[in-house]
């Protein structure tokens, strides 16, 4: 039996860390292609927010009724059928192990250069991303609070670089004298108006705010949910936010629209431009310190997925098993560790089925969002529920659903070949439950 041990503190910064990877420290300059003016740029980005505020407030509706371990599955099978729910999940369970060692590759490239010449090799890098995927794999055995411990350290380090970076605001740059400048090159054709750049620029913004949703596998977790589950998501987005906001414009202001276009590594040529050369170093921490957080957040999350599945009979189980001491799961720790090691060996194809899984997840989003439509018509006129209610129900979660068929649309029509795979993906998972449910 799971024990609650997250306190609020703990999941602001569990939402920290899953939402901010690598992505905000690369992403700006995609946009800002996709964009082609600083007014569709910023724009995007504040639509992103918002919508992605809207979505928070729905999950901490939900995240308060209902305390689920591995709630992002366990919700959607309560409420719509496990089956949808499985298929909706186990993408996640066969992509996430690749993308979390993807993730820390490019932490270990970040750092690497700080290291002996002798690891500066592909196997050097390689070494380093498994010397940290075992550093929390150790983390996480020690027990939950262990984890919430580092993820408190490392998240609350992450965001004072950032702040570090947002400094930019405030120096002198190009960016004042570029407010008209429209990116040269951008992948747009010219013909596109700007509503199409707008909602082609939202793909990319959406998909750096997101990874939020995942707080629901911790719902079992958190003490008093009721009050707590709300002030740790609404608070937790409402600090990435002005993050956001503000290293993007510290990135306008230093590098001027076309340098940002341009860029390859965004934070990178912020930091040269705000403290010279060694500044290149300090957004090398940044990222690496990004990544470490980002990877100890998903260990903590992802096995709370598998305890869900095992519930419901899909999978052995020793995947429910929990240390009553640490409130570890031990065996689906240590299933995830292997996952990830072994996709070492195959990413670059691992990386190819992360990326064809986009089209899927604003699906998933949509259809965990749409729950609290289900939950509260089965108790209308006699809702025990008196904690934290969305405000403006039922325009807040139905926006937010709205928006994300649009982004889901959006991405099959930008890139159908790779849509395709996602959705056949997402199909097959249709026989290989009841395959699951027999052998299980």
């Amino acid at each position: 039996m799971i024990q609650p041990k997250l306190s609020v503190f703990d999941l602001m910064m569990i939402v920290v860390s899953l939402v901010i990877g690598i992505g905000i420290f690369r992403t700006p300059a995609i946009v800002a292609e996709s964009a082609g003016s600083p007014t569709i740029f910023f724009a995007a980005w504040m639509a992103g927010g918002l919508v992605s505020l809207c979505g928070a407030l729905t999950y901490a509706e939900i995240g308060a009724r209902y305390h689920f371990p591995g709630g992002f599955y366990k919700l959607i099978s309560t409420a719509f059928h496990p089956v949808f729910a499985f298929m909706l999940n186990w993408v996640i369970v066969l992509t996430y192990g690749a993308g979390n060692v993807g993730v820390a590759l490019i932490g270990a490239e970040y750092v690497n250069p700080f290291l002996p010449e002798d690891l500066h090799t592909r196997l050097g890098i390689n070494m380093t991303a498994i010397g940290m995927v075992l550093f929390f794999y150790v983390v996480n055995m020690l027990g939950i609070r262990s984890g919430a411990r580092t993820q408190n350290i490392l998240s609350s380090l992450k965001v004072g670089l950032m702040l570090v970076l947002c400094l930019g605001i405030f120096m002198s740059g190009a960016g004042e004298t570029t407010l008209t400048e429209a990116g040269p090159g951008s992948a747009i054709p010219e013909a596109h108006g700007a509503a199409w750049r707008f909602f082609a620029s939202l793909i990319a913004v959406f998909y750096t705010y997101g990874g939020y949703q995942q707080v629901l596998n911790f719902g079992a977790d958190i003490k008093d949910p009721v009050r707590n589950t709300p002030r740790g998501i609404i608070g937790g987005m409402l600090l990435i936010m002005a993050l956001y906001l503000g290293l993007n414009y510290a990135y306008y202001h230093q590098l001027g629209f076309t340098g940002l276009t341009n860029s390859k590594l965004v934070a990178a040529d912020l930091a040269r431009a705000m403290f010279g050369e060694w500044g290149g170093k300090l957004a090398s921490v940044a990222i690496f310190t990004s990544v470490l957080g980002y990877l100890n957040a998903s260990l903590l999350s992802l096995p709370r997925v598998y305890y869900a599945m095992a519930d419901d009979g899909i999978l052995p189980p020793a995947f429910k098993r929990v240390n009553a001491r640490t409130q570890t799961q031990e065996f689906a720790l240590t299933f995830l560790l292997a996952i990830m090691l072994i996709s070492l060996f195959f990413l670059g194809t691992f990386e190819k089925i992360v990326n064809y899984v986009m089209s899927i997840d604003s699906i998933a989003l949509a259809s965990a969002a749409a729950t609290l439509f289900i939950f509260r018509r089965r108790v209308a006129g006699n809702d025990p529920h008196t904690g934290y209610k969305v405000w403006a129900y039922p325009v807040i979660p139905l926006l937010f659903i709205l928006f994300l068929v649009v982004v889901s649309v959006n991405v099959v029509i930008s890139d159908p070949l790779t849509a395709a795979v996602g959705w056949g993906l997402f199909l097959s998972g249709w026989p290989l439950y009841y395959l699951l449910k027999r052998i299980f």
